[in-house]
């Protein structure tokens, strides 16, 4: 005796961060759309014939926020029964990294809206993406550890300070300064422009970029 397999279809949803005025960020669609229609949601959408899980969130993505080209990375996979109105739904969940000087947002398909919203007053969401939001968030600031994640959340120039204030963000507590500037030179992976800029009433800070811009280091 064989049991009829499940019958379900396969979609992709992107918990997307940034950080705009020294907060962390989320990228939500409004709903065009039922079920959920007016309601706020992560980006996504089904899997079409002949595509890839990463192909499908790269173009979700694009297609109802105008985002594309940023890190991308898949979470894991979403199933519980009831899970979407519609039926036997199962989501693959990614979450990307956009860079804190490109917000530009084109939403379109069936997204009527796209906006950002600091990651501690989001709205109430959609189908279980406050459950995906919550493990896409854990997920990053797990991997503030052991590798350079954090630096795709930057501009292509920064200053120290402006790296430490990512990794404070997203952490939720303070670090000290010596000790965190003496760990980032020591990974050998930023140089210096040659350039500083003024932050506040401090003097000039020294700027920086990544020797391989886009590529994340794993760190031992």
């Amino acid at each position: 005796f064989m049991s009829t397999p499940a019958s379900f279809h396969v979609a992709t949803d992107i918990a997307v961060f940034t950080v705009r005025a020294d907060v962390l960020n989320v990228l939500l669609i409004e709903r065009a759309c039922q079920p959920f229609k007016g309601s706020w949601a992560l980006p996504g959408g089904f899997l079409n014939d002949n595509e890839g899980l990463d192909q499908c969130a790269a173009r979700e993505l694009a297609e109802e926020t105008g985002i594309s080209d940023v890190y991308l990375e898949q979470l894991g996979s979403f199933g519980d029964p009831g899970r979407d109105p519609r039926g036997g739904v199962v989501s693959v969940a990614y979450f990307a990294l956009v860079p804190a000087d490109e917000h530009s947002l084109r939403p379109s398909t069936d997204a009527a809206s796209a906006r950002w919203f600091a990651f501690d007053e989001l709205p109430e969401l959609a189908f279980d993406h406050a459950v995906i939001l919550q493990a896409a968030h854990a997920r990053l600031k797990a991997k503030l550890d052991y590798s350079t994640i954090a630096f795709c959340l930057l501009p292509a120039e920064f200053t120290l300070s402006n790296l430490q204030m990512v990794y404070e963000i997203i952490k939720g507590e303070p670090l000290d300064k010596r000790n965190f500037r003496k760990w980032v030179l020591a990974l050998d992976v930023l140089e210096e422009t040659g350039e500083k800029r003024v932050e506040g009433a401090h003097r000039p800070a020294m700027l920086y970029r990544e020797k391989n811009p886009g590529t994340i280091k794993i760190i031992r």
